[in-house]
């Protein structure tokens, strides 16, 4: 409003000077007529100034509009949205659907068996076999044996089968065993001498416990803790007993039954003694297990690795089951 006002002021000095020259000549007065053109001028600069303000304001709402869709953008790139999930979720049972379409005709839909096709979930043949060689039988079929081939569904489709496969075995990719549980076997029955007190599937010895189904809920770190370290929480009444009769005989073994008159005692070679209490001189439970405390340096780390796979891999299997049942109607007994 500065600007006009110093305008207006120089309109009326320059009416002033001109105004007694007017009146000489008989000169109508002119201040209506610049009265006019004073404000006529104040519209005009009014009107470029509601015009200026009219162009701000419209920019502003450009702005505003432009930021708001924007930010709208971004939320909605932010927002974890449905349809990921959806995917996601689709992704997991897509292999789970064709599974049941595909292979549950023959094999059953928990893949133990059925009228067409053998268990795939226990079956050392099967189990033992790595991914890759999974795909393989997938994709060349086994028309022999009736197995049409598979690879029209393509390798990442068949992998996804492979995947979900394992997850009825018990496995996943965080399972993965350590080792080769063929060759684990071969050390079992072999250089590592674990069967000649150990039994696996009804195989090997009887004097320490059945492992049929030992390693079942356990991770392959603590199966090869108990193998190279076995004198760790042992509790001293179920490890080595050392027993001196009267007669100055000594026996060595595992207690498997006690009470306060008897002891029923298991040597090394397999032979039970059914001791008197009366005749025994001292009784002395050792704390240690009969297991050689050396095997981390009698396998290497790869042969422990293959020996802890098969222990796992074992536990897995349909003797595993048949053992645990077994364990347990035992205990009833």
């Amino acid at each position: 409003m500065q600007p006009l006002a110093n305008h207006e002021l120089s309109l009326q000095i320059e009416l002033t000077k001109i105004r007694p020259q007017r009146s000489a000549l008989n000169m109508p007065p002119t201040a209506g007529r610049s009265k006019k053109l004073a404000e006529s001028g104040i519209m005009r600069e009014e009107g470029k100034k509601g015009a200026a303000s009219m162009g701000t304001l419209m920019r502003c709402a450009e702005i505003f509009c432009f930021l708001a869709a924007t930010a709208s953008v971004l939320h909605a790139q932010n927002k974890p949205g449905a349809a990921p999930s959806d995917a996601k979720r689709a992704r997991r049972i897509e292999p789970k659907a064709t599974f049941e379409n595909v292979c549950a005709p023959c094999h059953g839909l928990a893949a133990r068996g059925g009228e067409r096709g053998p268990d795939i979930v226990s079956q050392p043949g099967v189990v033992d076999k790595t991914d890759a060689e999974l795909v393989k039988i997938l994709t060349d079929g086994k028309l022999a044996e009736g197995m049409p081939s598979f690879a029209s569904y393509g390798p990442a489709k068949l992998s996804a089968l492979v995947a979900y496969l394992r997850t009825l075995q018990g496995r996943s990719k965080k399972d993965l065993l350590p080792g080769s549980p063929a060759q684990g076997k071969i050390l079992f029955f072999g250089k590592a001498k674990c069967a000649e007190c150990h039994m696996v599937s009804g195989q090997g010895g009887f004097f320490a416990r059945d492992l049929t189904a030992y390693a079942a809920g356990m991770d392959a770190d603590k199966v090869r803790a108990a193998v190279v370290n076995p004198d760790k929480d042992l509790d001293p009444r179920r490890g080595l007993v050392t027993v001196t009769l009267v007669d100055s005989a000594v026996l060595s073994g595992l207690a498997r039954n006690e009470d306060n008159f008897s002891l029923q005692l298991q040597a090394p070679d397999g032979v039970f003694h059914l001791i008197n209490k009366s005749e025994i001189r001292a009784l002395t439970y050792e704390g240690r297990s009969l297991m050689p405390p050396d095997y981390a340096f009698i396998l290497s780390f790869g042969e422990l690795n293959d020996l802890v796979s098969y222990l796992l891999r074992t536990s897995m299997s349909g003797e595993a089951e048949k053992s645990k049942t077994k364990a347990a109607d035992s205990d009833e007994e």
